[in-house]
C-alpha cells in the first residue's frame, strides 16, 4: 500500500456499501468477463489481464487466513459470495452488498507494498462488514463508527495470530483512535466527496484522454450543484 498521509486511508476506510441490494448491469457484466476460481465454494474472480497477478495474489491471501486462522477463514467463506478484483472509484476495498461480495482495488491488490498480510486483513474486515449485514446491522451514517470499530477489532484479533505483524496491528490502533475521535470521515458527504475524486483519479489511472476528463470534471459538478441547489 503506498505511504498515505492519514490513518484511516492506511486501513481502506473507505467502505462504500452500496445502498441498492440488485447488482446493476456492468457488475454482471465485469462479473462475466472476469477471470475466475471457486476455491471452498468461494467465487473469487478479477478483471484484469493476463497473467492475472492479482487472482494469484487473492489466492495466496486465502491460504494465509486458512493456514493460521481457521475460524476467520470459516467466516469467510460462510458469510462472503465472493471475491472480486476490479477498479474502484472511492476506496481500497469495500463490501458490496449487492453482490455479497468483497470487492479489492487492482491498484491496491498490484501495489508492490502491499502485502499478502495486508490483502488477508483487508478480506477479515469486508467478511465482518458481511456478516454484520446477515445479522441485520445496516451501514447506516450514525452507525458506521461503531460498525468500523467492530470490523477493525477483528482484523487486530486476526492478526495477533500472524508473526512480524505488530506494526500492522498498531495501524490498527491508531485507527480505531482516530475514528472516535473525528468521525466525519464516514459521513454520506465524505464518501460522496472520496467517490467523486476517485472517478477522476480511476480516469487518469486508465490514461484517458484530459478531454474526457475534463468532461468527468463537469458532470460531477453539475451533479453537485443539482443535489445542493434548494
Amino acid at each position: 500500500m503506498q505511504q498515505l498521509e492519514s490513518p484511516q486511508r492506511s486501513r481502506g476506510l473507505a467502505v462504500a456499501v452500496k445502498p441498492d441490494r440488485r447488482s446493476s448491469r456492468i457488475d454482471r457484466l465485469g462479473l462475466w468477463l472476469s477471470k475466475s476460481h471457486t476455491i471452498d465454494r468461494l467465487w473469487i474472480g478479477t478483471t484484469e489481464s493476463k497473467p492475472y497477478p492479482a487472482l494469484r495474489r487473492v489466492e495466496e491471501a486465502l491460504q494465509l487466513i486458512k493456514r493460521h486462522d481457521t475460524l476467520n477463514y470459516s467466516r469467510i467463506t460462510r458469510n462472503l459470495d465472493r471475491i472480486w478484483v476490479h477498479l474502484l472509484p472511492s476506496a481500497q476495498a469495500h463490501y458490496d452488498r449487492s453482490l455479497n461480495a468483497c470487492a479489492l482495488d487492482e491498484r491496491y491488490v498490484l501495489n508492490e507494498t502491499t502485502t499478502l498480510e495486508r490483502i488477508a486483513s483487508t478480506i477479515v474486515h469486508e467478511a465482518t462488514h458481511a456478516q454484520l449485514e446477515s445479522w441485520g446491522i445496516i451501514y447506516e451514517e450514525k452507525s458506521r463508527y461503531r460498525i468500523e470499530a467492530i470490523c477493525l477489532r477483528r482484523e487486530h484479533n486476526f492478526l495477533t495470530k500472524l508473526p512480524d505483524s505488530g506494526l500492522m496491528q498498531e495501524e490498527i490502533e491508531r485507527t480505531l483512535e482516530w475514528c472516535e475521535s473525528d468521525q466525519t470521515y464516514l459521513s454520506d458527504a465524505s464518501f460522496r466527496d472520496r467517490e467523486d475524486q476517485g472517478e477522476i483519479d480511476t480516469l487518469r489511472y486508465l490514461k484517458a484522454p484530459d478531454w474526457l476528463v475534463q468532461f468527468a470534471v463537469w458532470l460531477i459538478r453539475r451533479r453537485r450543484s443539482r443535489t445542493s441547489a434548494p
